[in-house]
């Protein structure tokens, strides 16, 4: 973990407007004052942020407090909060998260709807592929699936620390089933394996700068290396795997 010297250390100021800039992809900030609950009219689907699976402290020392409240608090947040914005009076105001992910992917006029949705979905997901109790291997189905398709467990967990610490710019490393078989692929920006319906997404790993710049800097090797070793929960990918 990164010692946090004065000199170092990212002001509140500096990486609020992080967050709002972060959330903004193509859709206005949340303004202050208006929550998107006012937004609500007759008909229509609240998108909502959904409760962490754990405390904000529990990932820690591998992912901090600090992280986590911004991460979640205010880039999380804002992302649900534009949507419910750009969703009110729509065609799609009562529809659910993940149909506004899927009507919006891939149209060029949508493309700031779908930036927001699909991090308000992508994040949800990554908070549940994170356990306090995380690391370790699979078992059962998802292990013996990972013998059979990528050789054993570590040849997986290289192919996705490469494919995590590698991934140019922002964006998602993520374990998938597609035709029978488990893939690691990435995806930029907000791209999402949900919107393909030949994949299944198993778990992904958030290597936007605001999942780990606080704690790690530009050390994101270190950050995916502690995600797979302590936090990375093949609980949850069993349960998807089905």
């Amino acid at each position: 973990m990164a010692e946090k010297h004065d000199s170092l250390s990212v002001s509140r100021r500096d990486f609020m407007a992080g967050a709002v800039a972060a959330a903004a992809l193509g859709g206005a900030a949340s303004a202050p004052g208006s929550p998107a609950k006012n937004l609500q009219t007759t008909g229509a689907r609240m998108i909502e942020l959904p409760p962490l699976p754990y405390g904000e402290s529990d990932l820690a020392p591998h992912i901090s407090q600090e992280t986590i409240s911004f991460h979640y608090g205010k880039h999380h947040k804002a992302y649900v909060d534009n949507t419910n914005r750009m969703v009110a009076g729509s065609e799609l105001a009562a529809a659910s998260l993940e149909d506004i992910v899927k009507a919006t992917a891939g149209k060029p006029d949508k493309k700031g709807l779908f930036n927001n949705s699909a991090q308000v979905w992508n994040h949800t997901f990554y908070w549940k592929s994170l356990s306090p109790k995380g690391g370790g291997q699979p078992t059962g189905k998802l292990l013996s699936m990972v013998q059979s398709d990528f050789g054993d467990f570590a040849k997986l967990k290289d192919e996705l620390a490469k494919a995590a610490a590698t991934h140019f710019g922002s964006g998602w490393a993520w374990l998938v089933l597609e035709a029978g078989k488990l893939r690691v692929e990435q995806t930029p920006n907000a791209e999402t394996p949900l919107t393909n319906p030949a994949k299944k997404p198993l778990l992904t790993i958030d290597v936007w700068e605001h999942a780990y710049y606080i704690d790690y800097r530009n050390r994101r090797p270190d950050y995916v290396t502690a995600v797979l070793d302590k936090l990375i929960n093949w609980e949850f990918a069993a349960q998807n795997l089905g």
